[in-house]
């Protein structure tokens, strides 16, 4: 334990350090793999302050949150073991033409991928424990009176996907929610549960894997989405090739990037693979793998987050519940406070499009009639649609249900929080805060035109059922 704390105060004073230099920082852009103590640096779509009354009350609350930063999957160990041996072949090519060795990085020789030898991956590391860990302790904090109660599975409900790394996150959060409040230990931890689904049947965490509509378009679009990207491969292949003369193939450069981001991310190395790449062609590189999540599971078809609408009626429905337990003035104890779910980029992206997150007022209204969006601007131009913010390790959206006094018309109001901070929902006029009836006719209501079944296993060849594509 103590090792690990000693890791992590390096770690975070390593950022502190690079942050106080200034200029470019690699990690700010890396997509779904940043990490989350770093993407809360930036602000994007944030609301200053609070803009709940104080005298309103949390009475429940909705977490849907991805899992922790972990480790390389099995598929990637294997493309980063291929690199290690196109490695040594353009080394071994470069000594053959007597190559100056100032063109030649400094650390290519002697680099040994860090997962060598590893057969299995994808599972939450330490860093992905306690980015969760602390994110419960936090929650806690926040909302004293949600959770004021004892321990109960009905109270306070923690469900996750069947995938190891999003339940060990669900672990870790409780651990740091109900630290101090058991009897287990030096920490005073106590045992709760955390529920799954069968992966085949969770269309609430796992809609993606459950709708055969968008796995045919997965399927079909991920050879386009590749076409769109490979003018930026070429161009900074090209660029790298040509600065060290070195002759990387378009997969070398793919893998390398790859590589860059696990070594930011997950170790916090900035200095060999990244710096094969200048700040432009970082940039570059940051936007094709937006632009895949965006087509994949973003705004660049309706199909990619109308499937999550059974998680969105899930939460709409833990409310209500909520309100009925408080106008039946039920005995605490008895109802449900929160509802925590632990799931995948693949489900917080779409959650985050329901809710209409990063989106001025008319794109808001394309989405609202299933209309498909422009493809976000290439860099230099800026875009509100970057993983980085909407989807890093730990990410979360939080749905906050409110009391407000008597005699206040309207009674219940919801707070949207995206990584711990308010954002601006354009279904609540650009607030963050809005009557609980607007929140249902403004943005749920609208994305309830489709039931899951029609929508995943209805013939959508069929013009009565066409969804629109990019």
């Amino acid at each position: 334990m103590a090792t690990k704390t000693v890791w992590i105060v390096l770690c975070c004073l390593f950022v502190i350090a690079q942050a106080d230099q200034g200029g470019f920082d690699v990690r700010h852009h890396l997509s779904t793999v940043t990490r989350y103590s770093v993407s809360k640096d930036v602000t994007q779509n944030l609301i200053e302050g609070s803009n709940v009354p104080s005298e309103c009350t949390p009475i429940h609350l909705n977490l849907v949150a991805r899992h922790g930063t972990r480790s390389p999957t099995k598929k990637r160990l294997r493309e980063l073991e291929n690199l290690a041996g196109r490695l040594k072949e353009l080394l071994r090519d470069a000594e053959a033409r007597n190559l100056p060795s100032d063109k030649i990085p400094g650390w290519l020789g002697r680099w040994v991928s860090p997962w060598q030898g590893k057969v299995k991956g994808g599972e939450l590391i330490s860093q992905g424990e306690d980015e969760l860990y602390q994110l419960g302790i936090r929650v806690r904090e926040r909302f004293p009176t949600l959770f004021e109660e004892d321990y109960h599975p009905d109270v306070y409900t923690i469900r996750a996907t069947q995938i190891p790394r999003a339940s060990a996150s669900a672990v870790a959060f409780g651990m740091g929610l109900f630290s101090e409040k058991g009897g287990l230990g030096p920490g005073r931890n106590r045992a709760f549960a955390v529920t799954s689904e069968n992966r085949a049947s969770d269309t609430k965490l796992r809609f993606f894997e459950c709708c055969q509509n968008y796995k045919s378009y997965r399927k079909a679009k991920e050879p386009a989405v590749d076409k769109l990207k490979e003018p930026v491969l070429n161009k900074i292949t090209a660029s790298v090739a040509k600065r060290h003369d070195l002759s990387f193939t378009k997969q070398d450069i793919s893998s390398l990037w790859f590589l860059c981001k696990q070594e930011a991310s997950l170790l916090n190395v900035t200095n060999q693979s990244c710096e094969l790449f200048t700040p432009s062609e970082v940039a570059l590189l940051e936007w094709a793998d937006d632009l895949e999540v965006f087509i994949l599971k973003g705004y660049g078809n309706s199909l990619n987050y109308k499937m999550g609408v059974p998680l969105l009626e899930d939460v709409l429905h833990s409310m209500e519940e909520a309100i009925k337990a408080r106008e039946e003035n039920l005995p605490q104890g008895s109802y449900e406070k929160a509802r925590l779910r632990f799931a995948h980029a693949e489900t917080i992206v779409p959650f985050s499009c329901l809710l209409g997150l990063f989106l001025d007022a008319s794109e808001f209204e394309k989405i609202q009639k299933e209309k498909p969006l422009e493809l976000p601007p290439q860099p230099p131009k800026t875009r509100d649609f970057k993983g980085s913010t909407m989807a890093p390790f730990g990410a979360n959206n939080m749905l906050v249900l409110y009391s407000c006094p008597a005699a206040s018309s309207p009674k219940y109001f919801v707070q949207v929080l995206h990584n711990e901070l308010p954002i601006a929902v354009p279904g609540c006029d650009g607030k963050d805060f809005c009557p609980l009836e607007d929140f249902k006719a403004k943005v749920v209501t609208p994305h309830l035109k489709h039931a899951f079944h029609n929508l995943c296993n209805a013939n959508l060849d069929d013009p009565k059922h066409k969804h629109p594509s990019i």
